[in-house]
């Protein structure tokens, strides 16, 4: 029998080397490939991780965390844009950058409605927090407001009541708080800066100086802060408060016409503004150009004047009427004695009592009294018509 090779079909334990062989690296370049590819999504992610990371550090707003520390006190001024009042907050160490308070006030239309003023903010603060403490009422401080007819000292009423003066209302409006202290401008330290201070370096105008140099030191103030809204600076020493208030009372004396009116009549202005000063208190705004007159009128025939509020004023009452011992009583405002204007204006007169001291209404009158309790007066030529409209008042409980 014949013999030969013989044909087995090769199984796979049976598979030749060389096959093996291509196989195993075959294998180990899938693997390769496998770590390859997963190293080099990686290195893609974290390039991208890192080019995000570059991308907001340089090109995101810098902005600070949180509601920030500390006090820090900023003005707006009057006119101030959104990016102004952002540079300030910047500059003052508040926000930080103009951006990020921009980005914030963007998301808030009420940003347009911030008053120009002082406000107590803090260091560091987000944009977003920075907008949201302007807008609140408690941020605003250094807000003083004068009315008409009000001393520069506290007045009393005869039931008691106290109604704050002048230096008060400036004194409260200096206060702010450091550290959970508040910290205010003195009455006391306003009065000795009024007193001890040369009044040309107060800032006195120069129509003043000469009235204001035979003024007793204490009241040489009276009357040259124009009623209105003012700003007083936080923190400022108080000659610098009283500088600072009476530069922007002299532009507004300048605007209402006192300066250049009082010239055109042949008066002073200082004097103009006492006159203006006992209208403010004697008389409500329908009738000030006829109480005026009645003052002028008076005053060229030589007579006293007999201005309850005159008498009144030194001894810091408020009150419409006088007793006979305090019209009895001695001194250069007392106008049942001494004839003539007092020494000071006796209040702070708003514009339309310097519009009646400079164009008083034409008339006869010499006498006036007020008749109804809302405060008008009537006006007499003679003392027997004077008699009846007293008369009257007290018939109609004005007085």
């Amino acid at each position: 029998m014949a013999t030969g090779p013989i044909d087995v079909y090769p199984g796979p334990q049976d598979e030749p080397p060389s096959r093996r062989g291509r196989q195993r690296t075959r294998t180990r370049r899938r693997r390769s490939g496998g770590i390859l590819l997963l190293a080099v999504l990686l290195l893609l992610g974290a390039i991208a991780g890192g080019g995000y990371y570059v991308f907001s550090s340089v090109f995101s707003t810098p902005d600070f965390d949180g509601d920030g520390t500390g006090s820090v006190i900023v003005q707006v001024k009057p006119g101030d844009s959104t990016t102004q009042i952002g540079s300030t907050l910047t500059q003052r160490g508040v926000v930080a950058g103009v951006q990020a308070f921009n980005e914030a006030a963007a998301e808030d239309s009420r940003i347009r409605s911030v008053q120009p003023g002082y406000y107590q903010m803090r260091s560091r603060m987000s944009g977003a927090s920075a907008v949201a403490l302007l807008l609140d009422p408690v941020a605003r401080v250094g807000q003083l407001e004068i009315r008409g007819g009000v001393q520069l000292d506290d007045t009393s009423a005869p039931d008691g009541t106290v109604a704050l003066g002048v230096l008060s209302l400036i004194s409260k409006a200096s206060c702010y708080t450091v550290d959970g202290n508040q910290q205010c401008v003195s009455v006391d330290a306003l009065r000795a800066a009024m007193v001890d201070t040369d009044p040309a370096a107060l800032g006195v105008p120069a129509w003043a100086l000469e009235g204001v140099a035979k003024a007793d030191p204490a009241r040489r103030l009276e009357g040259l802060l124009m009623p209105g809204i003012y700003s007083v600076e936080p923190g400022a020493s108080a000659v610098d408060v009283l500088r600072s208030l009476l530069a922007a009372s002299d532009t507004r004396l300048e605007a209402s016409g006192l300066v250049s009116g009082a010239q055109a009549i042949g008066s002073s202005p200082y004097d103009v503004l006492t006159i203006a000063s006992l209208v403010e208190k004697e008389a409500i705004t329908p009738d000030m150009p006829r109480v005026a007159r009645v003052i002028y009128n008076r005053l060229g025939a030589g007579q006293r004047l007999e201005l309850d509020s005159m008498v009144n004023y030194p001894l810091d009452l408020q009150a419409l009427r006088t007793t006979p011992e305090d019209r009895a009583r001695p001194g250069p405002y007392n106008s049942y004695v001494v004839a003539g204007l007092p020494p000071t204006p006796i209040a702070a007169p708003g514009a339309e009592a310097i519009k009646a001291a400079l164009e008083p209404t034409p008339g006869p009158w010499h006498f006036f009294v007020r008749c109804q309790k809302d405060g008008t007066s009537c006006f007499a030529a003679t003392f027997a018509e004077h008699a009846a409209n007293v008369a009257e008042a007290r018939a109609n409980g004005a007085f």
